[in-house]
């Protein structure tokens, strides 16, 4: 396993402030250490304080995404960003209470918006997430059936969550941060599966299992 780019602060830091601040980023009774992307924000507390308001709000009860809706989005961000870290994370911690099946998970990485095992509304989330991550621009055909089937409340979160997640995936891969041992993996040949859908996705084309968190923060 190759070093950290920049080495995450322990599990448990001498600074109580510190160790406070990483229990606040995990959801109560995780049963597992700060996440090692935590700690290596922690190296920079500041910006981690600023951060955290956020990812609190999409992972929380008041985001107004439904549970399995966000994680789908957050699963197929990750794909698209080729962010095996992050996924693994999600679809490990929160994929059961979503009702995110392996096959499902796996779903994210290799199946089109279009595949007939997402409902119309799913097929439109995922539409938008993979045009997004290409784009980052959205067309209004494609805003249109978004609009369809979520409110004016969700669309925006949906917008905002992509970015976020994908944010999330540029500190996970651009930080070299090694998987936790607990999360799940990316299946065999998703690497490439999912790499040549980024790169389906960027061509240019026609216009055609823990429960949400109760942190108010």
């Amino acid at each position: 396993m190759r070093a950290p780019r920049l080495e995450p602060v322990p599990a448990e830091p001498a600074d109580p402030e510190l160790r406070q601040e990483l229990l606040r980023w995990m959801p109560p009774g995780a049963g597992v250490a700060p996440l090692v992307l935590f700690r290596t924000l922690a190296t920079h507390p500041a910006l981690m304080q600023v951060m955290r308001p956020l990812g609190a709000h999409l992972l929380s009860r008041r985001c107004a995404l439904a549970l399995r809706t966000r994680e789908l989005l957050i699963d197929r961000v990750c794909a698209r960003c080729g962010c095996e870290y992050e996924w693994g994370v999600h679809v490990t911690a929160f994929g059961a209470a979503a009702g995110i099946d392996a096959a499902t998970a796996e779903a994210t990485l290799c199946a089109g918006a279009d595949d007939p095992r997402w409902s119309p509304a799913e097929s439109a989330l995922l539409a938008a997430v993979d045009e997004l991550c290409a784009g980052p621009a959205l067309r209004d055909e494609s805003w249109r059936r978004l609009a369809a089937h979520y409110d004016r409340a969700q669309c925006l979160e949906i917008v905002v969550a992509v970015g976020w997640y994908r944010l999330i995936s540029t500190l996970c891969r651009g930080l070299a941060l090694p998987l936790e041992p607990w999360a799940a993996r990316f299946p065999r040949d998703a690497g490439e599966v999912a790499h040549s859908a980024r790169s389906a996705a960027a061509t240019p084309r026609m216009p055609a299992s823990i429960s949400r968190s109760e942190s108010d923060a």
